[in-house]
């Protein structure tokens, strides 16, 4: 087979705030159980069902870097992820995406890719559905493929295909599209379903070439590198809008089973095997009501049904599940900097935020998973205070590496190399002072424990690693 997936991952994390943000977007909230009663996101679940049917080969995620460190958490550090310089929107991340396929993995012109969303919620059907669009593209003279689910109820929050009434090409089993209509209100939605439209759930296959030939018209760069130092120059537009509604030979292939974007609380909460995550009570008189909390407090709903309550670090939502589908308007003005964040390493989470005059004082609890480590860095507006509250580790330092457990206290002035090893799940709480305590002030030199090693030796003794009349404190010689 030689479909190439492209597994679009972005969003603005709104949608199911409080627990989603800027950084962690609802597909990466582990709120879903696997088949053996572990959670799981919906980005886990779609993988392993990419697994399951052996497409993860053939699969990359295009995602903006941001997310790159909690698709690395979920998915392992060998997931192929394709990353934008800046997000712009579909068009701009899956012409990217089509020029690496291109350019980086070497795909004939003539290969079919295949886009999708991270997250759809379906069966492992839906993905042998997508490699029929593989043989439309192949067999006939369509340039787009599209899969199109037959709509349950009147919906506003999708767009719906309206196939042609022209005949199918003789020995075809897709049907051609008409047009496109976006979000209708729910009376045009059932005037739709009843002449027969699909919803649209954004899955798309082309030829590489396809693409390729667009962007040549549009004197953009095919080469995957070219196009990445002139990505600004890609108009911030939807494929939809910028490919789709432009191309003549379109043809849609029914998928005739399940099919769901959990968007809302009020859908996501139909799909949870349990009514409550976290520490808190339902009374047995608030029927049909969720509670999520991420909080180290109790929720207790009492006497109030067909409810949500979310809670997290970012704050507390409290809705009826009909009017869920408002929290992203409602909330578009706030741009609070996220409280809990995952890495490729583990999490973090917000504890305390202060400032005076240009002086600013970060606390955070870090949790670094066994086996996993942080980047060797350096940071040039910020000191670090580490405290190991649990687990042991290695900690490499300006040019050394040295055992480190629970207790030791670690200082880390501004400007020195730094970064760490959990060698059991590791707790650090860390206190940051400076003047631009910004994640983008991070300075990565080396990734890999590999690359520290070869560039740091190993050490007991403890006085080497006094700098600027500043050194690691031992809490047992305290």
């Amino acid at each position: 087979m030689s479909l190439k997936l492209i597994l679009l991952s972005g969003g603005s994390g709104k949608r199911l705030w409080p627990l989603s943000n800027g950084s962690r977007s609802k597909q990466f909230l582990k709120l879903l159980k696997d088949p053996d009663g572990r959670m799981e996101s919906m980005v886990q679940r779609v993988w392993r069902q990419l697994q399951s049917v052996g497409l993860t080969k053939h699969a990359f995620i295009a995602t903006c870097e941001e997310q790159v460190d909690l698709i690395m958490n979920q998915l392992g550090d060998d997931v192929p992820i394709i990353v934008e310089p800046s997000r712009r929107d579909t068009f701009p991340a899956i012409a990217l995406a089509t020029t690496y396929l291109h350019s980086v993995e070497k795909i004939d012109i003539e290969e079919v890719v295949c886009v999708l969303p991270v997250d759809p919620y379906v069966e492992e059907s839906f993905f042998y559905a997508i490699e029929k669009l593989e043989e439309i593209i192949t067999s006939s003279p369509i340039d787009l493929a599209l899969l199109g689910v037959n709509p349950t109820h009147p919906s506003e929050k999708y767009g719906y295909i309206l196939p042609s009434l022209t005949p199918n090409p003789s020995g075809f089993h897709f049907q051609l599209v008409d047009h496109f209509i976006e979000k209708p209100d729910e009376k045009l939605a059932e005037q739709l379903i009843a002449s027969h439209a699909l919803w649209n759930c954004g899955v798309f296959a082309f030829k590489a070439k396809f693409l390729l030939n667009i962007l040549t018209d549009k004197k953009l760069p095919v080469n995957y590198e070219e196009l990445q130092n002139s990505y600004q120059e890609l108009p911030q537009i939807s494929f939809d809008y910028e490919v789709v509604e432009k191309t003549r030979e379109i043809a849609v292939k029914i998928y005739n089973h399940d099919w769901k974007d959990l968007g809302t609380w009020n859908t996501f909460t139909e799909e949870m095997a349990t009514n409550q995550i976290g520490d808190g009570i339902i009374s047995e008189d608030s029927r049909n009501s969720y509670l999520i909390n991420e909080l180290n407090v109790p929720i207790v709903i009492q006497g109030l049904s067909d409810i949500v309550v979310a809670a997290s670090p970012d704050g507390v939502l409290v809705t009826e599940k009909c009017n869920s589908e408002k929290i992203k308007s409602l909330i578009s003005g706030m741009n609070n900097r996220p409280m809990f964040e995952e890495r490729r390493w583990g999490t973090y989470r917000i504890l305390d935020f202060s400032s005076c005059g240009e002086k600013q004082v970060l606390t955070k609890r870090l949790t670094i998973y066994a086996g996993k480590h942080t980047s060797y860095k350096t940071q040039k507006q910020r000191s670090k205070i580490w405290t190991i509250v649990i687990g042991e580790g290695l900690f490499a330092f300006d040019g050394h590496i040295y055992k480190i457990e629970c207790g030791r206290v670690l200082t880390i002035p501004v400007g020195t190399m730094h970064g760490i090893k959990a060698i059991s799940d590791l707790q650090i709480i860390e206190i940051q002072t400076g003047t631009n305590l910004h994640e983008e002030e991070n300075a990565e030199i080396f990734m890999s424990w590999k690359e520290i090693e070869e560039r740091c030796k190993y050490s007991d003794n403890w006085n080497e690693i006094v700098k600027s009349g500043e050194h690691v404190k031992e809490c047992a010689d305290n």
